[in-house]
């Protein structure tokens, strides 16, 4: 496998990043006017030099321009409340794996690699659609279809939860405090958003993070 890694800079990619990185030739991170732009960035350029993998930084400003999430810079305010279907629909940003999947898959056939890696996980299904196995199966059978090289694009955290990537960064060493999850994108987590409460669940008992609340 040569790999291209949809890389955020947060907890789940990062466990991807370290289990798969001498595979990995090229991690990319899409920065689209969402909140945590700029602190994931600088975690996913930390671990990628640490790691030796070639890392690019990929603007897609459209995104935080025409559409609308409380994800984004000017959005709605971020729900303060349980990681749940209904708390947390605002967040999302329409099809916006569909649309770094489709960049990536270019940018993989370019530089002629054979496979797309993104961390999607299962509890991310009930709320994000372009996080579910079936549009993962979909994409990636799209992106086989429409390369010369069939391009395809593999999700190994699709049906884990994030605790169980969580158990599966510790073992690997992962530095987990070198890696951002909060929807506020303050220089410190929150700790009170969805996200951040998700993440203390998952890293419980080995949570170097540091939270405001």
């Amino acid at each position: 496998m040569k790999a291209l890694l949809v890389y955020s800079g947060g907890m789940d990619s990062s466990v991807l990043l370290y289990k798969y990185h001498k595979e990995i030739a090229l991690a990319v991170t899409f920065t689209y006017g969402a909140r945590q732009d700029e602190p994931q960035t600088a975690c996913a350029r930390k671990n990628c030099e640490r790691l030796g993998v070639r890392h690019l930084v990929i603007p897609l400003d459209f995104i935080g321009q025409y559409f609308r999430s409380s994800l984004l810079k000017g959005g709605p305010e971020i729900p303060h409340a349980d990681y749940d279907t209904q708390n947390m629909k605002s967040t999302v940003v329409p099809f916006r794996n569909g649309i770094m999947l489709s960049v990536a898959v270019g940018l993989a056939e370019s530089h002629g690699l054979d496979t797309v890696l993104i961390a999607n996980h299962a509890g991310d299904h009930d709320i994000y659609p372009d996080c579910r196995p079936g549009f993962i199966s979909a994409i990636d059978a799209a992106a086989q279809e429409g390369t010369y090289e069939h391009i395809q694009i593999l999700s190994p955290f699709c049906r884990m939860s994030k605790r169980e990537i969580g158990l599966v960064g510790q073992e690997l060493g992962v530095p987990f405090a070198d890696t951002y999850s909060c929807y506020e994108g303050g220089a410190v987590h929150c700790g009170d958003c969805a996200t951040c409460r998700e993440r203390k669940e998952a890293l419980a008992g080995f949570d170097p993070t540091e939270y405001l609340r």
